[in-house]
């Protein structure tokens, strides 16, 4: 997998908020913003699955 370069604009309230944030948890900005994005897509990914699974079994098992 390779890598592609993603330029944003965000204001600077913002990015103050996202430095803290990677801060925290001990990561760079960059680092902090590609794990939040990675783990908003497993979210999106999970939740189809448990949505496909739902129509093929029924809702709830009724």
């Amino acid at each position: 997998m390779g890598s592609t370069v993603l330029s944003l604009r965000i204001d600077g309230e913002l990015l103050d908020r996202v430095r803290r944030h990677a801060a925290r948890s001990g990561m760079s900005v960059q680092d902090y913003v590609v794990r939040t994005l990675v783990r908003d897509d497993f979210d999106e990914r999970f939740e189809a699955a448990v949505d496909e699974t739902d129509r093929f079994y029924g809702a709830h098992g009724a």
